[in-house]
């Protein structure tokens, strides 16, 4: 058996703090009470050092109830087989009062659920009409599918019970007057509940003490990670119940102590001084290329790589080299000749463009057509061209096919042809003399 972790919290401090609350809930106004002369909940506000890192609900049973007897409690079940709705309830509920539980009011079956509270308003009017939350261990799984989130968002989820149970009065008991401790990896701080107004200041105590040997054994990295514990009502202010000393900063590894910093400093010595060491074989490997560079005097020459030539070169050299070496005679001024050998390189040359004399007519400009119109006119007529010239002429236009006719659609085809109708002769009238 593992040995139970002691607690830090001082029984008379937490009286104290009890009948504080109590004296200064009955100093308030009469206009402020609650209605139906209900009582305002007592919570503990638990602070830890270190933030856990998994969510977490922790079940707390308590050594006196704190919820009222007016208190209403839901519970969910199981369809039996070879039974209807109502006959379900009836079975439960018999079997809750033979075990003499009398808190639980409702009992509803799986199929009443999924068919009665299935739109958005039932869900949230059932949430509101029941303090209290219990679901049968068989169909635990099954009802968050069915419940909706907001039971999730206020953390009133339905806790899951064993109906098969020796002892069953013992086992509902259990989660009807205990409390829960909900673990959150998002925040520092929790709220326990742990009684009402209208109970008495020594109950109130024991249950204070009962939640704290609770919390030092469960809660992640136990007592030491417990930093503060407050007591406070709905609208009161917190009262300091226990503050823990830095010695658990220690144990959890979270103070800097003088030995800590001095690790850190070696550390960070040896860090530097290995950053140093690379950086001074690296200057070291730079001067001594720079040393065998100066002392062999020659530079590194780069590889050159050929380029290959590209083909229009290539083709353009052949050419070059059929070209026929031409000798020309060159007289000189004393009148000696010399023959000196030159490569002429011939020029394809290019295809002449054929020109009609059509182009050349209108090649002609404005002033030498004036002049060859006055020469025209001066010749004699025997000396002018008779036959006209072939280009001269205009050539005929191609006759463009004719488009074929449309094609007659159905209707047309069908449709009879009007014969038409001569027109008749006008007989001519002799003119009168």
């Amino acid at each position: 058996m593992a040995e139970s972790v002691r607690h830090g919290v001082d029984s008379e401090q937490v009286k104290k703090a009890a009948k504080a609350l109590l004296a200064y809930q009955k100093t308030k106004d009469s206009g402020n009470l609650l209605l139906l002369n209900e009582h305002d909940w007592i919570s503990v506000n638990l602070t830890v050092w270190k933030i856990p890192n998994q969510a977490q609900a922790i079940r707390i049973p308590l050594p006196h109830g704190i919820r009222p007897d007016t208190c209403e409690v839901c519970l969910f079940t199981k369809d039996e087989p070879n039974m209807s709705v109502e006959q379900t309830e009836k079975f439960y509920k018999k079997l809750l009062s033979q075990h003499g539980v009398k808190q639980i009011t409702e009992v509803i079956p799986l199929k009443k659920m999924k068919k009665e509270y299935k739109p958005y308003e039932a869900k949230r009017r059932l949430l509101g009409s029941y303090d209290l939350f219990l679901a049968d261990s068989r169909i635990r799984r099954l009802l968050p599918s069915h419940i909706g989130k907001h039971f999730y968002k206020e953390k009133r989820e339905p806790l899951s019970v064993n109906l098969k149970h020796k002892y069953l009065a013992n086992e509902l008991n259990r989660f009807i007057q205990g409390t829960q401790l909900h673990i959150t990896n998002r925040g520092c701080c929790y709220s326990i509940r742990v009684g009402h107004t209208g109970m008495k200041v020594d109950d109130i105590a024991e249950n204070i003490l009962a939640v704290s040997q609770v919390v030092a054994e469960k809660l992640p990295m136990k007592w030491k990670n417990v930093k503060l514990l407050h007591l406070k009502t709905q609208s009161s202010v917190a009262l300091p119940i226990y503050n823990s000393s830095f010695d658990s900063l220690n144990s959890l590894g979270l103070l800097k102590t003088p030995q800590a910093k001095k690790k850190k400093k070696k550390q960070a010595d040896k860090k530097t001084k290995t950053t140093n060491k690379l950086e001074d074989e690296k200057a070291k490997a730079t001067t001594s290329k720079k040393q065998k560079e100066a002392d062999s005097g020659e530079e590194e020459i780069p590889i050159l790589v050929p380029i290959p030539e590209p083909i229009s070169a290539k083709k353009s050299k052949k050419k070059k080299s059929n070209i026929p070496k031409v000798s020309i005679a060159v007289k000189a001024s004393q009148g000696s000749t010399e023959n000196i050998q030159v490569s002429s390189t011939k020029k394809p040359t290019p295809k002449k463009r054929k020109i009609n004399d059509s182009e050349e007519v209108n090649k002609i400009p404005s002033k030498h057509k004036n002049k060859r119109a006055s020469e025209e006119k001066s010749k004699k007529p025997e000396e002018l061209e008779t036959p006209p010239r072939r280009s001269i002429l205009k050539k005929t236009p191609k006759k463009t096919p004719a488009k074929p006719a449309a094609k007659l659609t159905k209707s047309a085809r069908k449709a009879p042809q009007t014969p038409k109708l001569k027109q008749k002769k006008k007989m001519k009238t002799p003119q009168s003399v």
